[in-house]
């Protein structure tokens, strides 16, 4: 942008020049923490065979990451705000780098399920500090836009790389290169980072609210936790009861913490209204059905049909193909049609996706039982996907905007974790059941790891289902409130 009294050369001469190796240092950070979601899925079998993770214990790998994430995204961009940016940047790159290389030499499950909880309270550091790098080192708006598209290209795309390289890696080398690959890769995007990057910070209040933070995530790690004790020893039992209480307690007073104090790491306000909360509930439940479909899925395939970690990589293409289509299709009715019939009809037919997984057998055809389901499921995801994050800013404050930004990526990985650990328990008792009343056999018990999936897939199902009824029952934006929040949050990042 020029004023009266620049001309479009001073404008150029006044960008930072090293600003488009600064986008590859931070495209290189971004596409390493997408990787790492869908390179560990691929070789958890793998790890839990060498390292004797039980049944109930094997969500963990996924679930420490993922609530250390999701629990401190909002406080993690609120400190690179006040704290520096580039500084933090570097802080979480390096982090990350650490708890990789802990992770890929774990001799226990303990050690894993540690090292993937610091990945993700590194990873909480690094992503929004990314994200506002780009805003501030980008301040022409076309180049901008050229910016935010390799970073949203990375997104949607590199979930599709980490799948094949998980496969090549496990297969290849060893599961534990799926960890430590990442830190190499962390330590040269650092040292480049220290070196091309620009430092900025925000101005004025500087205050944190830790004891939200703290009270967030130790109640939804207690709730995990309280899940998996359902699964060893009984949703009646005093540990699963001790700690789904602590859980409810500790949330309870994250929301007390909230309400009460003057710089709130979560503004009650932000959840109120109908449009917001509905996205917002959307993108929780989503996360339980897309975490769930990912983790049985693997096992699945590798599991009962037999496929190599490489097989597996490519059989999940087609999900993340389904996706980008389905988004890209979105993008373009949205305008026309509002948020909506997108969000309700894009999670009814990602429901019907996963009850079609639910006729899963030990000897189903990929080809006829698993790809039309994983083409439903991903292009009604792609469509819900555009519609909820569009539908999260409508009516925001400028001040609310990057919470409320933050919060669609908060819920995903919230839900995604307790989900994971629900179903995992769900799927788990399921089997145990189906083997206690048939007699235990090689093909009884691959027939019940079988059932305990499906069961799984039914729930996830149900999930799906009540996110198509919260959209269509808390979501009213029309196209109009839609294309307003978009020319608001332009001027918010602009700002």
């Amino acid at each position: 942008m020029t004023d009266l009294g620049t001309t479009p050369a001073t404008a150029e001469a006044t960008l930072d020049p090293r600003r488009w190796k600064a986008l590859a240092v931070i495209a290189i950070a971004q596409l390493m923490v997408v990787l790492d979601a869908t390179v560990v899925n691929i070789a958890l079998p793998s790890a839990q065979r060498a390292l004797h993770i039980s049944t109930a214990d094997r969500q963990w790998v996924i679930t420490a990451y993922t609530l250390a994430f999701g629990g401190l995204l909002l406080l993690g961009g609120r400190i690179a705000d006040f704290m520096g940016r580039k500084r933090m940047f570097l802080v979480g790159l390096i982090g990350f780098a650490a708890a990789s290389a802990l992770g890929g030499l774990s001799q226990s499950a303990g050690m894993l399920f540690g090292a993937r909880a610091l990945q993700g309270a590194m990873g909480a550091l690094m992503a929004p500090a990314a994200l506002s790098l780009i805003t501030v080192t980008f301040t022409e708006a076309k180049e901008r836009a050229t910016a935010f598209g390799v970073y949203g290209a990375i997104a949607g795309g590199g979930a599709a790389l980490g799948l094949i390289l998980g496969g090549v890696l496990t297969q290849y080398a060893s599961w534990r290169w799926c960890l430590l690959v990442n830190t190499p890769v962390a330590i040269f995007a650092a040292i480049a980072g220290s070196r091309i990057v620009t430092e900025s910070r925000a101005h004025g209040d500087t205050h944190y609210d830790l004891p939200g933070a703290a009270a967030v995530t130790a109640g939804l790690a207690a709730l995990v936790y309280g899940f998996t004790m359902a699964d060893q020893h009984g949703w009646a039992a005093a540990s699963t009861v001790s700690f789904l209480a602590a859980a409810a307690a500790l949330l309870v007073a994250f929301v007390v913490i909230e309400l009460r104090t003057s710089h709130p790491l979560l503004p009650m306000r932000v959840l109120l209204d109908r449009n917001r909360g509905g996205s917002f509930l959307g993108s929780f439940l989503a996360g339980i059905g897309l975490f769930g479909m990912f983790l049985f899925l693997t096992y699945y395939l590798q599991g009962t049909l037999g496929y190599s970690a490489l097989r597996s990589g490519f059989a999940f293409l087609p999900f993340s193909a389904g996706i980008v289509v389905g988004a890209g299709a979105a993008s373009k009715v949205l305008p026309r049609i509002g948020p909506r019939p997108l969000m309700g009809g894009g999670f009814l037919a990602s429901a019907l996706g996963a009850a079609w997984f639910t006729r899963l057998g030990i000897h189903s055809s990929y080809v006829v039982h698993v790809l039309p389901a994983e083409v439903v499921m991903s292009v009604g995801m792609g469509f819900a996907f555009v519609a909820l994050s569009s539908t999260a800013l409508v009516g925001v404050g400028d001040h609310d905007a990057g919470v409320a930004s933050a919060l669609v990526n908060t819920t995903q990985q919230v839900g995604g974790s307790l989900g994971t650990a629900l179903l995992n328990t769900i799927a788990a008792s399921a089997t145990t059941t189906f083997l206690a009343a048939h007699a235990r056999s090689a093909t009884s018990t691959a027939v019940g790891l079988v059932h305990g999936y499906t069961v799984a897939f039914w729930y996830t199902t149900a999930f799906l289902v009540l996110a198509a009824l919260a959209s269509i029952v808390f979501v009213h934006a029309t196209r109009q409130h839609v294309a307003d929040a978009a020319k608001d949050e332009l001027g918010v990042v602009m700002a």
